[in-house]
């Protein structure tokens, strides 16, 4: 079994159909969907994070969120304090 891991959810995942873990038979199928959604969550989320998906383990790939350093001030993540510029993103 292979498994495709949400490292953090920042709100625009939350509001997405995206699941946080998946579980796949191929790692085959596990590395694709691993990079298309990493893909399509940097071209239609909001673009304060930038998401990478990696392989961590023999059967497990992380969708890996960082913050997008061309992005504004504010990046919703439902954290009480959710200043980006302040390095307290809460991702």
């Amino acid at each position: 079994m292979y498994t495709v891991y949400m490292e953090n959810e920042c709100a625009c995942f939350k509001k997405s159909d995206y699941e946080k873990e998946m579980s796949f038979s191929f790692q085959k199928d596990a590395y694709n969907y691993a990079h298309q959604v990493a893909e399509f969550m940097n071209e239609d989320f909001c673009s304060t994070h930038v998401f990478e998906a990696q392989l961590t383990t023999d059967s497990d790939f992380l969708i890996r969120v960082t913050q997008n350093p061309n992005a504004g001030s504010s990046c919703g993540t439902g954290s009480e304090d959710s200043s980006c510029s302040s390095g307290s993103c809460g991702c």
